[in-house]
């Protein structure tokens, strides 16, 4: 904890993401709703774009838009993502993209099949000297 609203998450290879949890205007960082949107977008992208290199598909551009619909009580869960990737190529079609986006989103992405885990916690104080 940086502050009350302001955190960083360091992975094992010491890697660092600050999070914020300030309104729109005060923003520096995504806030944990942000970061999950961006996890699910990046991890179905990586295996969309291996899955057309892999077909030796041109990728000129690629780009994913992820929007969540939050439940109006507490918590405020995402009750819907929605993901628009757009790929633009030369030499791909658009029936091959999505069968490939499909098998990403709906058999690879780590991260959406985390959604449907089951969550354990553990809790501990530890005394200040």
């Amino acid at each position: 904890m940086k502050a009350d609203f302001e955190y960083e998450a360091v992975n094992p290879q010491g890697n660092v993401v600050h999070i914020d949890m300030y309104d729109a205007l005060e923003k520096k960082a995504q806030s944990p709703m942000d970061l999950l949107l961006s996890a699910v977008g990046s991890c179905a992208s990586v295996d969309a774009v291996l899955m057309m290199r892999k077909k030796r598909k041109t990728i000129t551009d690629f780009y994913v838009e992820v929007e969540g619909t939050r439940n109006d009580g507490v918590p405020a869960y995402y009750t819907e993502i929605e993901l628009k990737f757009t790929l633009v190529s030369p030499d791909a079609t658009s029936d091959e993209f999505k069968k490939v986006v499909a098998l990403s989103v709906e058999k690879y992405c780590s991260v959406i099949s985390s959604l449907q885990s089951k969550v354990s916690f553990s809790a501990e104080v530890k005394r200040s000297e």
